[in-house]
């Protein structure tokens, strides 16, 4: 073992903002289920496309403690979902034009 430092900082969320995200997750899911039921056309696929990111937001900010995150990090993981997003396009792109 070296000689090095690093000062670990843990970031604990308290049950009140655990249980406030884990309602919103649930309220979230309900939605979802109203729109695929009473949406007309596609507008169900792009609401429940909708939804499911801002699920998705709040467990990678709450559950995997993003928001607690330096910049770095952040732009990375940014990077990442924006790369998987363009190579999702261009697959339907792709599917869609054969």
């Amino acid at each position: 073992m070296g000689n090095d430092t690093h000062n670990a900082t843990t970031h604990i969320i308290g049950y009140k903002a655990l249980t406030a995200v884990w309602i919103a997750l649930l309220a979230l899911t309900a939605l979802t289920v109203w729109v695929a039921l009473n949406a007309p056309g596609i507008g169900h696929v792009w609401g429940s496309l909708a939804i499911a990111a801002a699920k998705g937001g709040l467990v990678i900010a709450f559950f995997m403690h993003m928001r607690y995150e330096g910049r770095l990090l952040r732009w990375l993981l940014f990077v990442a979902l924006v790369t998987l997003a363009i190579f999702i396009g261009l697959t339907f792109s792709d599917v869609l034009y054969r």
